[in-house]
């Protein structure tokens, strides 16, 4: 099989196309009668589902595993531990699952990779969800140590009370970019208001 455009997906850490590409040529590979599943990178595939939270095309490709390959390939089985975690929405879980299995080199910049992106879709879900939030929770959601958790938080401008342990979430501000000038608004009403007269 080629795997050439997968490996420069992963070489240029364009991992949003990963699955894009393990999808078509696995669909290519059964449309051509190929016998893949002995050397498909199923960790990668499962990876670039998660990396593009389509947590459910991970658990549909998940059940098409043969079932000697998951009892074979540990790595296969850690990747959809992932998947389960974002399944059930363990955030900490996902943490965990990512720090609780020693990755192949093929697959740690990817896994690396999506922890960093996952630590920031949680930190941007805690500014956008919470006014103040404690540190031990905010740690639990960032998969860190409440002494990182802070200093992650200060660095993006938060604040924290050492008495009560609470941080206080600096909302950025919101930028409005006006799409439409007035007077092309002016000219869009007159011709409104011809085509009702």
């Amino acid at each position: 099989m080629d795997f050439s455009l997968l490996n420069e997906a992963l070489a240029s850490k364009s991992y949003e196309r990963v699955a894009d590409f393990c999808d078509e040529l696995m669909l290519q590979a059964a449309a051509q009668g190929i016998i893949f599943q002995n050397e498909w990178p199923y960790s990668i595939h499962l990876l670039g589902h998660l990396y593009i939270n389509d947590v459910n095309s991970a658990r549909f490709l998940w059940k098409s595993i043969p079932l000697p390959i998951k009892e074979n390939q540990p790595e296969i089985v850690a990747v959809w531990k992932l998947g389960q975690r974002l399944w059930t929405r363990d955030y900490a879980g996902v943490h965990e699952a990512i720090r609780g299995f020693n990755w192949s080199a093929d697959v740690l910049s990817f896994v690396v990779a999506f922890s960093e992106m996952y630590t920031k879709k949680m930190f941007d879900l805690l500014l956008s969800a919470y006014s103040t939030i404690s540190v031990t929770d905010t740690a639990l959601f960032l998969g860190m140590s409440e002494e990182d958790a802070t200093n992650y938080a200060l660095q993006h401008g938060w604040t924290v009370d050492p008495a009560s342990q609470m941080l206080t979430v600096k909302k950025l501000p919101v930028v409005r970019k006006q799409k439409l000038d007035p007077s092309k608004l002016q000219q869009l009403t007159e011709y409104v208001f011809q085509l009702e007269h």
